[in-house]
């Protein structure tokens, strides 16, 4: 069984490391030594669904050459429309898993809805074993622990991506089950460098990953839209303030990521005394600015837990959500 992957989940390129996070560089994975190692065996890669998410991918395993040709992909879904788009670009195309299991002989990407899980790991199972290829899901709230009980004896992995994914800006984590491997995490991480940043957390953080990176470009985009309108507001045309507002926030992120330097110094090296500048950022103090965004990670990430089967208590007590 196989089916179309339409639940898009999906933080910035490589930060510091803090804590248990471990980063890793935006370019690094597809370009690494080690990662060349493993290349020069021509990885192939299935993938379980043919939608956007697992459109951008292969769009990206393609261009940064993680695959040698395109026809070291595979994938399977059952709209056919679906592909015929991935057979134009030269991608292998089957609505039969079992091949794709035969096929794809380095990594099995699970890019269907979660509710679907269930119905093609069996197959997956029977047809991969601990020493085939590497299983990945992206489905949302799929723990490892009901993964490696669908796919008894297979190593296993939970990545989550976030939309930015469609235009090679995903920020990803991931979390790898106890039988993977070094190769593995490579793997992992030439699939998703290819599309943007991808950090390895434990599986616990993937909570919190989907409460900030996962539903920040929401956040993001409320954001570009409220800086347009104050934009429209002070008498600029909606077209050009809109441009503006993104451009804004696109320039800022990239001047985060690039040097490396605290937002807070940032913001600081912008603001004169007396002047503009801090005349907005005071006003989006009072405004509650900085609250309410933690509020906001703060619930999504309360929400991912629920949906995960956390109960109250856990959520109040123990992470004291």
């Amino acid at each position: 069984l196989v089916t179309t992957h339409t639940h898009l989940l999906l933080a910035p390129r490589a930060l510091p490391q803090q804590h248990n996070i471990t980063s890793s560089t935006r370019i690094a994975p597809y370009t690494s030594e080690h990662t060349a190692n493993i290349m020069k065996d021509d990885l192939s890669i299935g993938f379980v669904g043919c939608g956007m998410m697992a459109s951008a991918l292969m769009d990206g395993l393609i261009d940064k050459k993680v695959v040698k040709e395109p026809s070291r992909i595979i994938t399977s879904d059952v709209y056919q429309p679906a592909l015929d788009r991935a057979a134009g670009k030269g991608i292998a195309t089957t609505t039969d898993n079992a091949k794709l299991c035969a096929d794809a002989k380095d990594a099995i990407i699970l890019a269907v809805k979660p509710n679907i899980i269930p119905e093609v790991c069996p197959i997956i199972g029977g047809a991969v074993d601990s020493q085939g290829a590497l299983i990945i899901s992206i489905a949302a709230g799929v723990t490892l622990q009901t993964l490696e009980s669908l796919l008894a004896g297979s190593r296993v992995v939970r990545v989550m991506p976030n939309t930015p994914c469609l235009v090679g800006e995903a920020a990803s984590a991931y979390a790898m089950s106890s039988a993977c491997t070094e190769d593995d995490k490579t793997i992992v991480e030439a699939i998703f460098g290819a599309v943007g940043l991808c950090v390895q957390v434990k599986e616990e953080l993937l909570n919190p990953v989907t409460g900030l990176s996962g539903s920040g470009p929401a956040y993001v985009y409320q954001f570009i839209e409220a800086l347009a309108d104050g934009g429209v507001r002070s008498g600029l045309p909606r077209s050009i303030a809109l441009k503006l507002a993104a451009q804004t926030v696109k320039g800022a992120a990239e001047m985060v990521l690039t040097t490396g330097t605290h937002p807070g110094q940032l913001k600081d090296n912008v603001c004169s005394p007396g002047g503009t500048t801090i005349a907005g950022v005071e006003a989006l103090e009072n405004g509650g600015l900085r609250s309410a965004t933690i509020s906001a990670v703060k619930a999504a990430t309360k929400r991912s837990m629920q949906l995960g089967g956390y109960s109250e208590d856990q959520i109040a007590n123990k992470h004291d959500l």
